[in-house]
């Protein structure tokens, strides 16, 4: 039940869905921000599987999907690239 709940509220969390996508100005940023955060059922490192560019409900987004090195645990992480602001 616990596992089940966490990985519920990590769908919450901004990256942890397509709905609440993480914002980065560049797509480079993608993998490095998707490795910083943590496995959200046991809180361990993550490595970087895939990184693609996908359409999802009509919005261009980045999906990085890692695994836990530790628990294995398979998740999506979802990012926007930022338009460019003028100064």
């Amino acid at each position: 039940k616990l596992l089940d709940a966490r990985m519920a509220l990590s769908r919450l969390e901004p990256g942890g869905s397509a709905e609440h996508p993480i914002e980065v100005s560049t797509a480079s940023l993608v993998e490095p921000t998707a490795r910083a955060m943590p496995c959200p059922a046991c809180g361990g490192h993550v490595r970087v599987r895939d990184h693609t560019a996908e359409t999802i409900a009509g919005r261009r987004l980045r999906v990085a999907k890692v695994d836990c090195a530790r628990c294995g645990t398979e998740v999506s992480r979802y990012f926007t690239i930022a338009e460019p602001r003028l100064n």
